[in-house]
């Protein structure tokens, strides 16, 4: 029967919601003129006007309201809110005709009962059908799970309102460590005191957490999830509000744990006035646009309100994703900025230079680099060709238009390094010092990072896509460390050390302790309710798996080649002071590098490495 019920037409079940408010009504009526003229009655004379016109009111009134557009399994507060005001309208109609007509043998209190009576038997119905559907509902949906939820504040509440609407989960407590609130129920589900999690997990079999904690600040979530983390549950965080006041809240509006989750350490915060330097008003150029960091870089930038945003990259369809993406930001926050998809490559000197003679950028973030360390040991020609070459050719498009503020986004792998990736960001570095020390009318400046959590190729993403295919993870090396930021943390450094530079500058950000990979993987897998299988867990269902450092990768990155970094204006950016060649010294070295990387000369691109960038080809890990 109630299968059938759902599948009705929906005017059908309009109609058949409408001809039970009639009878209800009716049977409102007869009730208030028993209750009024005492049992037994049967309508007589003037009445029956009463009996008539009790549908012909409320019916346009309900209407009106909305009431036969709900759907009842869904039902809450507002419907009910709804109810009430038209049932208020509605009798204050009727009363005010009953005192009008004064019709014989109709008590003018009859306006008052029957509509009390109308409203308690209309809201009864409601609740009915909503927990006869809810039932229904209940059963054809597959069960995901059972779950706790962290946190019985406003969110969790209006979390278990919705989970109980779709059901995919056993809502067994809540956890709260407010002690106030431990041992209570809320709405028949208790509240537990963390300290009865690991006994509630097991006793009960729970098999997710979800983290309803929108205001709490990351020092108290990175508690939570060390506390969580030896629990065998999925611990995932709470979706938006959007989707809770929907009423529709699935598995898959739960969220993995934010890439911030996972280091473990607050995000550096911006300055705000930093941000909007030399953006406003002004024509900016993002080279590598259409990438994880270039995109970032838009994203934020266009917030700040620039004149015209150049985007250029090589990729069609990045460039392509990250200008329809602009477009919807500017959309929805009313930007009158003026996008320029440009389509190009760094290695291309002519269309840079016709593309800074044409639109006159005022700042230009030079993004557009090749970045995974084995791809370019592999081919070291084309890396130094797109990362050396391509950065001197922007440059000095840029210094010939008149460009105010030229940054480029380097890394920590220039520093000391092992791999043609990181020398040759270090000689990109080279070049842009030497040629803010010849001709300073440009503020050269280089922003120097770790390695961005969630971009492509990072480990985040690929532990997420190994956990999902069953595993393994794989590890280059047990004790292999690296530094860690989020996207819109570095994007963030980028544009305010773009700002304080003064000319030939390097900043690095103080991004506190180096997170161990095979930390971060064991992490990963245990928040995600998974077990390890390793030696002493033969039965385990990951298996982490070392597989050796790749050519040119090392254990530890560093972020200074001296150790005397100089504080700036931002409490979190430091400015390093490095050696480096003056334009006559480095040319000929840059001569020799082009020759080689020309004619893929591998030993020829190594010998002027080697020459030029401190530490690289010494023999560490």
């Amino acid at each position: 029967m109630q299968s059938r019920v759902l599948d009705w037409p929906r005017t059908v079940k309009q109609l058949v919601v409408l001809s039970l408010d009639i009878v209800l009504a009716l049977m409102a009526t007869w009730i208030a003129f028993a209750l009024r003229l005492d049992i037994p009655y049967w309508p007589s004379g003037a009445q029956w006007w009463v009996y008539l016109l009790a549908p012909t009111l409320f019916i346009p009134i309900f209407i009106r309201f909305g009431l036969y557009r709900a759907i009842f399994r869904y039902t809450g507060q507002a419907a009910l809110q709804a109810t009430g005001m038209a049932v208020l309208i509605y009798g204050g109609l009727l009363t005010a005709i009953l005192v009008w007509q004064k019709w014989p043998g109709v008590p003018r209190s009859v306006g008052v009962l029957q509509p009390l009576v109308f409203l308690f038997l209309v809201g009864g119905s409601r609740a009915m059908a909503r927990f006869w559907l809810a039932d229904l509902h209940q059963a054809r949906t597959q069960c995901e799970g059972r779950l706790l939820i962290y946190g019985a504040g406003t969110a969790g509440v209006q979390t278990m309102v919705a989970l109980r609407m779709s059901q995919q989960f056993v809502l067994v407590g809540f956890v709260d460590d407010d002690a106030s609130k431990v041992g209570r129920n809320l709405n028949g589900v208790p509240v537990l005191a963390p300290s009865e999690v690991a006994q509630v997990v097991a006793r009960q079999g729970i098999t997710d957490i979800l983290l309803a904690l929108p205001s709490a600040t990351r020092d108290r979530r990175n508690a939570i999830l060390n506390s969580l983390q030896p629990l065998p549950v999925h611990i995932r965080s709470l979706p938006g509000l959007s989707d809770l006041a929907s009423g529709r809240v699935t598995v898959q509006d739960f969220r993995e744990l934010d890439v911030e989750d996972l280091l473990g350490r607050d995000p550096v915060p911006p300055d705000t006035a930093l941000l909007a330097r030399d953006l406003t008003a002004q024509v900016v150029l993002v080279t590598g646009a259409g990438g994880s960091i270039g995109g970032e870089l838009t994203r934020q930038i266009v917030l700040q309100r620039p004149r015209q945003l150049l985007l250029l990259d090589h990729n069609e369809f990045g460039l392509y994703s990250i200008h329809q993406e602009l477009q919807g930001i500017c959309t929805g926050h009313n930007l009158d900025v003026e996008l320029i998809p440009l389509l190009g490559s760094v290695a291309n000197p002519d269309r840079l230079a016709a593309i800074c003679d044409a639109y006159r950028p005022v700042t230009v973030y030079h993004a557009a680099a090749y970045k995974h360390v084995p791809m370019v040991e592999d081919n070291p020609g084309e890396g130094i060709l797109n990362n050396v070459f391509g950065t001197l050719n922007m440059a000095r498009a840029a210094q010939a238009s008149g460009v105010k503020r030229f940054v480029l986004i380097s890394t920590d792998k220039a520093v000391r390094p092992t791999n043609v990736m990181g020398a040759s960001k270090r000689m990109a570095e080279l070049v842009l010092q030497a040629m803010a020390a010849q001709n300073p009318a440009t503020c050269f400046t280089m922003v120097r990072f770790g390695n961005v959590l969630g971009s492509s190729g990072s480990v985040v993403p690929l532990f997420r896509r190994q956990l999902a295919e069953g595993g393994p993870i794989t590890v280059t090396h047990t004790e292999v460390m690296r530094y860690f930021m989020t996207i819109p943390e570095a994007a963030q450094l980028v544009l305010q050390a773009g700002a304080m530079g003064q000319g030939g500058d390097v900043f690095v950000l103080d991004m506190g302790q180096p997170v161990k990979i095979m930390d971060l993987a064991r992490r990963m897998v245990e928040l995600s309710g998974l077990t390890l299988r390793d030696g002493a867990h033969p039965q385990g269902e990951i298996e982490i798996v070392v597989t050796g450092l790749r050519p040119g990768e090392k254990l530890y990155e560093e972020l200074l080649i001296g150790d005397n970094p100089e504080p700036t204006a931002h409490a979190r950016i430091m400015k390093a002071h490095e050696a480096c060649l003056t334009w006559d010294a480095l040319q000929p070295h840059l001569q020799a590098l082009r020759q080689g990387a020309g004619q893929a000369d591998i030993a020829a691109i190594k010998s002027v490495l080697q020459t030029c960038v401190q530490g690289y080809g010494e023999a560490r890990l």
